[in-house]
């Protein structure tokens, strides 16, 4: 059974091969050039870190490290379904599901109000 989610993209692959071949050329343990490392950063930007530090086989840390200043995590595309239900009155209520590639959250309230601009933050920045 095939996952779409392990699919490799086609650019990162083709990254991928160039950064073996410079590898298999150099001596174990060399450093990387500037221009690879410069690639590398934009595949991470392009696909996510940890995808690209895994496929390409690098520190993950030393990746981050090297993102530009003030880089934003990959941007997901909005959600495709959004339901907005009605509840009885009296005392306020409602149930919030957020659903991303790092997993789902699930907030149910009654009766209090909740600041979603910082909850919806939270959930983004957890997922980096």
């Amino acid at each position: 059974m095939s996952h779409n989610k392990t699919a490799i993209p086609d650019d990162l692959l083709q990254f991928s091969q160039q950064v073996e071949e410079w590898r298999s050329s150099h001596p174990p343990r060399s450093r990387l050039p500037e221009t690879l490392w410069a690639t590398a950063t934009e595949m991470a930007q392009r696909h996510g870190l940890h995808r690209a530090a895994k496929v390409l086989r690098l520190d993950y840390m030393r990746l981050k490290k090297r993102r530009p200043t003030g880089a934003q995590p990959r941007t997901t595309s909005p959600p495709a379904f959004l339901e907005w239900l009605a509840g009885p009155a009296g005392q306020p209520e409602c149930v919030v599901e957020l659903e991303s590639s790092h997993g789902k959250m699930r907030v149910a309230m009654k009766g209090m109000a909740l600041d979603w601009a910082g909850l919806l933050q939270a959930w983004r920045e957890a997922g980096v």
